[in-house]
């Protein structure tokens, strides 16, 4: 493809302990996205659209991804990260932050695997998944959030931040499948 003009998705943080605060609010909501969750990726994959796990390093600077997975997967929440495991074509990227692109080099992969629009999905909808529509709308990406395929920590609040993203970032809100790779 010429340009910038694919399609990535990206799971945000999905390889996760669930040994932080509001855990017990959030893993409800996580367990409702995953159905939604597995289709897109098993969609993505498919299509050979690049598959991308931006994920917290939960202060742990010595580990890479596959500690952070075999560690979420030894923990007691591991079915909810069983089903979303990273496959050997998959992409990851370590932040600290909120936002996927804060001192990441999200950007850069984005722009060397020529995506011009994100699907963003995962977790928490009313934190890391608003801060990084934001930052992907200022970057002058296309951004589509399956409102089925996020979680949250507070239902009020993730109904807000994608009325916000909609209205705000010109993201598309949609459900899971109907969006293609």
């Amino acid at each position: 493809m010429d340009g910038h003009d694919r399609t990535a998705l990206i799971l945000i943080d999905m390889i996760n302990t669930y040994g932080h605060d509001d855990a017990e609010l959030l893993v409800p909501s996580v367990a409702k996205a995953i159905p939604a969750l597995r289709r897109l990726l098993e969609r993505a994959r498919a299509a050979e659209a690049p598959v991308i796990y931006v994920n917290d390093n939960f202060g742990e600077w010595r580990s890479h991804h596959g500690e952070l997975l075999d560690t979420a997967l030894a923990g007691p929440h591991s079915d909810l990260v069983k089903p979303l495991r990273p496959d050997d074509a998959s992409l990851f990227v370590v932040k600290a932050r909120h936002s996927i692109f804060y001192e990441t080099p999200l950007n850069y992969l984005l722009g060397r695997q020529g995506v011009g629009h994100v699907v963003l999905c995962g977790q928490v909808t009313e934190q890391c998944v608003l801060y990084s529509a934001l930052d992907a709308h200022i970057r002058h990406l296309r951004v589509t959030v399956p409102e089925d395929a996020v979680a949250h920590i507070h239902a009020d609040l993730a109904h807000a931040a994608l009325r916000m993203m909609r209205r705000n970032m010109n993201a598309e809100i949609r459900l899971a499948d109907e969006i293609t790779f």
